[in-house]
């Protein structure tokens, strides 16, 4: 059997993977705070029949070797957390983390999970949650008649009571960070885990120790460039045309053999 069957095989089979995770980034090319991700690639081993270095008659060593690659595999999707692009809605509750960090959340089951998304809403207790209902951590709770909601670029939220002519302050935005962030893993929803591979977050005020300040009334939108995802449209579409064509050829020339015997 010929090696260059399986090796496009392979190619044909990483190419795909690239495909699936470009179709992923241009369906979320409006989710707000998404992160598009990128593939990587390694060689898989390969058949040495010669080794360089190998030591020859009379003392010589051998320049260079005899190495056949054995195809490619996907070794990750890297998610790259560039910062999206700034959109502007005039909504008091909406909030763009402008810089690094996410906002911490509690999911149904009591665990913390951590997001860009800054659609901000308040549930029937008043208290400060996202657009599935998860409380922002620390929690903050905005009075039933607050007339008017102040956020500033350190996370401090005031708001203006009936009756009171000074803005009082309900609580505070807080921010985290991770030493790797692509190791964050995505569970939906906008939201990501901590994971061995990202470390332990890192919580503090906006602005202070390398995390980003809050804008309010914008969002921010997905990060992902549909040029790039189109030009790499069109490498993956070619590479897997072209290992197509390999296998192809591999089968007529194993068709030739047969006919020759």
């Amino acid at each position: 059997m010929l090696r260059s069957l399986t090796t496009a095989a392979t190619g044909m089979i990483a190419q795909q993977n690239y495909l699936d995770v470009i179709a992923n980034n241009v369906a979320n090319v409006n989710t707000t705070g998404f992160k598009h991700s990128r593939v990587e690639f390694q060689d898989l081993l390969s058949q040495a029949a010669r080794t360089p270095g190998a030591m020859m008659n009379q003392g010589t060593y051998q320049p260079v070797g005899i190495e056949i690659g054995l195809g490619v595999r996907t070794a990750a999707t890297t998610r790259v957390f560039s910062q999206g692009v700034a959109i502007s809605t005039g909504r008091d509750l909406d909030i763009e983390i402008e810089g690094e960090g996410f906002l911490q959340v509690m999911k149904e089951d009591g665990t913390l999970a951590y997001t860009r998304d800054g659609c901000l809403q308040i549930d029937a207790l008043g208290q400060l949650c996202t657009n599935d209902g998860l409380l922002i951590q620390p929690a903050i709770s905005i009075p039933r008649d607050a007339r008017e909601i102040n956020i500033t670029q350190d996370g401090n939220i005031s708001v203006s009571v009936a009756g009171q002519t000074e803005q009082t302050i309900v609580g505070s935005l807080q921010l985290v960070k991770f030493q790797n962030p692509s190791g964050l893993l995505s569970i939906g929803h906008n939201l990501y885990l901590e994971t061995p591979a990202s470390g332990n977050p890192i919580q503090d005020t906006p602005g202070q120790n390398g995390l980003g300040l809050i804008q309010q009334g914008m969002l921010e939108g997905s990060n992902v460039q549909i040029v790039d995802e189109l030009i790499g449209l069109i490498k993956a579409e070619r590479a897997f045309e072209s290992n197509s064509k390999i296998i192809r050829s591999s089968s007529d020339i194993l068709q030739v053999t047969n006919n020759l015997t």
